[in-house]
């Protein structure tokens, strides 16, 4: 995280917010007591850990054969699950 004045948050404005929108947290103060925070959107940041998340399952997955054995249909699979 991030501390800056607000004298300098004016002044570095475009900067600060290419570092939010990097995933940075900024705090800004005004005489050393925090006044604001800057942060990026939450559907950002969610669709960042989505993706993330989906991009690990697959690399986890990958050359897994998940028990589908040659000749087996969606009918003897779905019949299957609902066992467990």
């Amino acid at each position: 995280m991030i501390i800056v004045g607000a004298f300098e948050a004016k002044t570095h404005l475009s900067q600060l917010l290419d570092q939010v929108a990097q995933g940075e947290e900024i705090t800004i103060t005004r005489h050393g007591e925090p006044v604001a925070k800057l942060v990026a959107p939450r559907s950002l940041t969610d669709r960042r850990q989505v993706a993330q998340q989906i991009a690990e399952t697959r690399k986890s997955r990958k050359g897994q054969d998940r028990g589908r054995k040659p000749g087996t249909g969606l009918h003897e699979l779905i019949a299957a699950g609902r066992k467990y």
